[in-house]
């Protein structure tokens, strides 16, 4: 094994990557197996470094400027110091090199002499050289802020929120834009702070020459930066989905109420239309929503913070899914005892899914009108600027009417509360169909798993806060629908199912369902633990076992415990509870098994959209986590 040279804690000098700059940083440690070394600058950034790339601190301090002249241009035998590699069209003023400008009284074979140029051309020339080396230290590039209907990138992404979620820029798209205002600035400068205040001078001084180019040449490069690639198949896959989605719902829940449901057959006809609309029922469904909004507004509960936004602002949040959920179950308890007839809601299920579809495309209609009044800083990365696209995946990041976030209040309550609630229902409602003094062990069973699943969720509330619904996804149809029709209408296939179609299950196959729902559990909600438990404090003791990469964000990656397992254990062991809920149903359909091989699908594509964010930020250090795991959501198979 080669022997290290640098020791840890050992202060050097690490070359800035892309440029020949040298800076004071701090050994923190070193990999055996890459020979880098994992270094720290003064202002906190780490980076990953080779050997050669670092110098004891000796071999600086026994150099010496020959030259006297504070002119940047002039100090060319200063080693460290580099040139810009790349050079905008921008930077090549035709003043400089037309031949009109050459003294008429000069010999074409002289060369000329800084000291017979202008005095400012020759400033001129130095604030061009001091922006050339200015532009090799910045350690996060300038990002373009949106021009019309593209979007504004924010500093977050899915399964590894952080910040910092978008691509670097060079050095030719840093200089067509320099003013200030067009930027959003997240950089770091290894400058002193006095060169940072003459360096602020200069831009301002620059930023009068630059701004008088033509505006084509400032704006050429800002379109090209805000391509990108649509997500589920474009405009065409979208409008097909906002199309299929509904009608594929009834389709499911007309076959359940088959006696003998069969693939092969058709199902039967939906009832007429005046049978299928009950104002009542819509009623009944705005009065749950509105309850819950209630719910949502008490000033109980945890106020938190979520992730940060693009201008570094964090919006705050009210943690009280729980209380409301116990509040929401004292409601139907007590309704329950005054006689209630929760039997209701499956007379009327196809009615209450219709009232929730009206509601769910009234509510996209309204976030997508509002969202064409959201100034450029508050719209989601997912946007494109096409209207059928942004109205399915949502324009507006964090909808909100005062401090009520409607894309957070959807998420966790109507929806997600809802749907047990529908599965109560259908419990009362096979005691009642199949004449039962007690529900069936299968009833029980799904109503059970499906329960804790949604206690689990509200009780760990925040956790939301970091996925992609919220850091990325704009709350457009896709979200709305999926939140509440979806989830309460589809999830609760399995009770539904059961209803008409009974299934005995004996102790000992109950128990082995058991013990396969308590696995994918324990798997989801201890990766999930660990994952959060590391994002707020990773030098939490308690984590000191857990190994790392370290990345040019100055963000770690865990690559042990949960995490070194498969990239995605949390959708691992969701997938083992979702098979858990379908056993009790048996074998007989693959109706119940619906929403495995859904959800299968679902965390596939979505892992498919974390790989892409997270190789775009991580870079390297990504294809690094690959390598050491290798399996992304089941171990030796995907």
């Amino acid at each position: 094994m080669p022997s290290r040279k640098f020791a840890d804690g050992e202060v050097v000098r690490g070359r800035w990557p892309g440029s020949s700059l040298y800076y004071e940083v701090e050994i923190l440690s070193h990999d055996s197996r890459s020979q880098l070394y994992t270094v720290k600058y003064k202002d906190g950034t780490e980076l990953e470094l080779k050997e050669s790339d670092i110098k004891p601190l000796t071999s600086f301090r026994q150099r010496k400027s020959g030259s006297t002249s504070s002119s940047p241009s002039r100090r060319r035998g200063n080693p460290s110091r580099s040139r810009s590699r790349s050079r905008s069209p921008g930077r090549r003023s035709p003043s400089r090199r037309s031949p009109g400008r050459r003294s008429p009284g000069r010999s074409p074979g002289r060369p000329p002499k800084s000291s017979h140029q202008p005095a400012s051309a020759s400033h001129h020339a130095d604030i061009k050289e001091i922006r050339k080396e200015v532009l090799e230290v910045k350690l996060t590039p300038l990002v373009l802020k949106p021009f019309g209907n593209s979007i504004s990138r924010y500093n977050g992404e899915p399964e590894h929120t952080e910040r910092n979620d978008m691509p670097h820029k060079t050095p030719r798209e840093k200089f067509h834009l320099p003013q200030e205002s067009t930027y959003i600035s997240t950089q770091y400068s290894l400058r002193p702070r006095g060169e940072e205040n003459k360096l602020k001078e200069i831009e301002f001084q620059e930023e009068k020459v630059v701004t008088k180019g033509p505006t084509s040449l400032r704006t050429l490069e800002a379109p090209a930066a805000q391509r990108k690639d649509l997500e589920f198949g474009g405009v065409p896959g979208v409008f097909l989905i906002m199309l299929g989605l509904p009608a594929f719902l009834f389709l499911l829940l007309l076959m359940c109420q088959q006696k003998e449901p069969s693939l092969l057959n058709f199902p039967p006809p939906l009832p007429a239309l005046n049978e299928l609309w009950e104002t009542r029922v819509f009623g009944v469904y705005l009065l749950w929503f509105f309850v819950q909004a209630l719910f949502y507004l008490l000033p109980i509960g945890r106020v938190v913070e979520g992730t940060p936004l693009a201008d570094g602002r964090r919006l705050k949040y009210r943690l009280n899914g729980f209380y409301a959920f116990l509040l929401t179950s004292a409601v139907v308890g007590a309704a329950l005892s005054c006689g209630a007839d929760l039997h209701y809601v499956y007379r009327h299920f196809f009615q209450f899914a219709l009232a929730a579809l009206v509601f769910s495309v009234a509510l996209s209609v309204y976030l997508y009108v509002r969202a064409r009044r959201a100034p450029p800083g508050q719209l989601s990365p997912a946007s494109s600027g096409n209207v059928i696209y942004d109205f399915f995946i949502g324009r507006e990041l964090n909808p909100r009417i005062g401090t009520f976030d409607l894309k957070y209040f959807c998420e966790l309550r109507p929806g997600l509360m809802g749907w047990v609630v529908v599965n109560l229902a259908m419990l009362l409602a096979e005691m009642k169909f199949q004449k039962r003094a007690a529900p069936s062990l299968a009833m029980v069973l799904v109503n059970s798993f499906q329960f804790l699943y949604v206690v689990d969720a509200l009780w760990n509330e925040e956790a939301v806060l970091t996925t992609m619904d919220i850091t990325h996804d704009g709350f457009g149809f896709m979200l709305a629908f999926g939140d509440l029709v979806w989830v309460p209408f589809i999830y609760s296939l399995q009770a539904f199912y059961l209803v008409r179609h009974p299934h005995e299950v004996s102790w000992p196959m109950a128990s082995l369902i058991i013990a396969l729902k308590l696995c994918g559990y324990a798997i989801f909600r201890c990766a999930n633990a660990q994952k959060n438990a590391f994002r707020k404090n990773p030098t939490d003791p308690r984590l000191a076992h857990l190994k790392t990469i370290h990345t040019s964000t100055g963000k770690n990656l865990l690559v042990s415990g949960w995490w070194g397992f498969v990239r995605h254990p949390n959708y691992l062991g969701d997938l083992i509870m979702a098979l858990a809920w379908s056993l009790p149903c048996g074998f007989n359909h693959v109706l119940p098994y619906f929403y495995v091989i859904y959800f299968t699908l679902l965390l596939v594509h979505r892992e498919a959209r974390d790989e892409r964010q997270c190789r775009k930020k991580y870079g390297v250090a990504w294809d690094r986590y690959c390598q050491r795991v290798p399996y992304r959501i089941l171990p030796c198979v995907y």
